[in-house]
C-alpha cells in the first residue's frame, strides 16, 4: 500500500501545465490522469457545487450538509489532487473569469452539450482569441457534429449505441451493463491521449487544437473481435455470460468463490492433455471418462454431453478446492486458469500489494483514512501521487481569484495561479 496519503513529491510528469476541467460526469477521469501526473487541475463548478458530488455510494454517516465534508465515494476518488472554484457560467461575470483563467490555462475540458459553451460566448475561438496555444477537449456523448451531437445521453446509452452493451450479460436476459461509468472512463481515456497529442504540438508550435472526442465511437473500438467475427464469418456475437462454451472452458464453482478456466475449445485444445495429466495426478475420480480422441475434437466438446461430464468429474472435485489452489495448480502445470476475485481478494493481492496499487488518502470530514486505487502504471522519475485529497466546493475560489485579479492576460503568467 502506498502510504503517501496525499503527499505533495517535489515534481511529476506533467508539472506546469495547467488544466481547466468544467465539470462533469464524462470528463472527471480525464481531468484526474492529468492531475495524478502533477498538472494543476482547477475543477470548475457551478455555485453549490457539481451534480458528481451526489453520485452513490456514499460513506456511511458522512454527511455534507456544512460543506466541509465530501461523502461522495466516486467523487472523491475521481476528484483527489484538483483545486476548486465556483462560477456561474450563465452571468456575465462567471463567463469572463472562465475567460481569465483560459488565458493563463494549458488545456480545458469540458463535456456539456455542443454548442452550449460557444451560445454563452465561450467558444473555443473565443476562449484561445487571447491564448493561441490554448488545447480545449470536449468528451460529449456522439461528438460535436453529425445528427446525434444534441442528443442527450447517459453511460448506458453510449455504451448501448456503441455496440459494446450488448454483449454485456447473460443469453436469456436483457443487455446487462457494467457498473461504473465504463463508457464514460473510455471517452475520458481516448480525451487524455488525444489531448496529450494536441498539447505536445501547441507546446512545439505555439498553436491549439480543439478535441473533439464521441463516447460512442471510443465504446465501437472498445467491442473486440466483434466486428471481425461479423465481417470474417458472418457471425454475429452474442451474449455467453454463464454459459460453458467448451467442455474444460467457462467458469466453475470452488470452495469459495469461482475461477475461469480455459482447457479445451478453439485455441484451447493444445491444454486439453496438460489438464488430463493434473487431474491424473491429483487423483480425481472418474478422469478416465475424459479420455479418447473425441474429447480433441472441438464440435464434441461444444456438445452438451461433454459440457455434463466435464463437470461431472472436474466440477464435482474443484468444488472442494480453494480458488488459491486451483490458480497455483494450473499455473504449475502451464493451463489457464485465473480467480475471479471479489473486491477483499483485490486488496489483500500480494501482486497488487507489491506494486503499492492502493494509496491511503485522509479525506477531511471522514471518520478514517480510506483506500482508493492507483494508476495501472508506474514512472520512476516522476512518479504518480496522490497530492491533495478532493476538495469542497470553491474551496480555491480566493486563492486563484486573488492570484488573478488585476493580472494580464498573459500567456506565460499561468504560473501565478498555480
Amino acid at each position: 500500500m502506498n502510504q503517501n496519503s496525499c503527499a505533495s513529491p517535489s515534481s511529476g510528469a506533467l508539472e506546469g501545465i495547467l488544466v481547466l476541467e468544467i465539470a462533469g460526469a464524462a470528463v472527471q477521469y480525464c481531468g484526474k490522469m492529468f492531475a495524478d501526473l502533477g498538472a494543476d487541475v482547477i475543477l470548475i463548478e457551478p455555485p453549490g457545487g457539481a451534480s458528481t458530488r451526489e453520485a452513490a455510494p456514499f460513506l456511511e454517516g458522512t454527511l455534507d450538509d456544512d460543506g466541509q465534508s465530501v461523502r461522495s465515494l466516486p467523487f472523491v476518488y475521481l476528484n483527489t489532487g484538483k483545486k476548486s472554484v465556483t462560477l456561474d457560467l450563465q452571468t456575465a461575470e462567471g463567463r469572463a473569469s472562465l475567460h481569465r483563467l483560459a488565458a493563463h490555462a494549458d488545456l480545458l475540458i469540458e463535456g456539456g452539450r455542443p454548442g452550449e459553451l460557444a451560445a454563452a460566448g465561450c467558444s473555443y475561438e473565443s476562449l484561445s482569441a487571447s491564448n493561441p496555444a490554448l488545447v480545449m477537449t470536449s468528451i460529449t456523448p456522439y461528438g460535436q457534429t453529425g445528427p446525434y451531437s444534441s442528443h442527450e445521453a447517459e453511460d448506458l446509452v453510449c455504451m448501448a449505441t456503441g455496440g459494446f452493451l450488448y454483449l454485456g450479460g447473460y443469453p436469456d436476459t436483457p443487455p446487462i451493463g457494467a457498473y461504473g461509468n465504463q463508457a464514460y472512463f473510455c471517452g475520458s481515456m481516448f480525451g487524455a491521449v488525444a489531448s496529450m497529442l494536441a498539447l505536445t504540438r501547441a507546446e512545439a508550435t505555439g498553436q491549439g487544437d480543439h478535441v473533439d472526442v464521441s463516447i460512442q465511437e471510443c465504446m465501437v473500438l472498445a467491442m473486440e473481435n466483434a466486428v471481425q467475427f461479423y465481417e470474417l464469418e458472418g457471425t454475429l456475437r452474442r451474449r455467453t455470460a454463464g454459459l460453458q462454451r467448451f467442455a474444460g472452458t467457462g467458469v466453475y464453482a470452488c470452495a469459495d468463490g469461482y475461477i475461469y478456466m480455459m482447457a479445451g475449445g478453439i485455441g484451447a485444445n493444445r491444454f486439453w492433455d496438460r489438464t488430463i495429466e493434473w487431474l491424473k495426478e491429483e487423483g480425481v475420480p472418474g478422469v478416465e471418462r475424459l479420455y479418447g480422441d473425441a474429447w480433441s475434437k472441438t464440435a464434441y466438446l461444444q456438445s452438451d454431453e461433454a459440457k455434463r461430464i466435464f463437470m461431472e468429474v472436474f466440477g464435482e472435485w474443484a468444488g472442494k478446492k480453494t480458488k488459491a489452489y486451483l490458480y497455483a495448480a494450473a499455473q504449475d502445470r502451464h493451463v489457464p486458469a485465473a480467480a475471479i476475485n471479489a473486491v477483499d481478494d483485490l486488496v489483500a493481492s500480494p501482486q497488487l500489494a507489491a506494486r503499492q496499487y492502493f494509496s491511503e488518502i485522509n479525506q477531511p470530514g471522514w471518520p478514517r483514512p480510506a483506500l482508493i486505487p492507483g494508476p495501472p502504471y508506474q514512472l520512476t522519475r516522476t512518479p504518480w501521487a496522490l497530492r491533495r485529497p478532493a476538495p469542497f466546493p470553491g474551496q480555491h475560489n480566493d486563492e486563484i481569484f486573488r492570484a488573478l485579479k488585476n493580472r494580464p492576460q498573459r500567456r506565460h503568467d499561468k504560473e501565478e495561479i498555480q
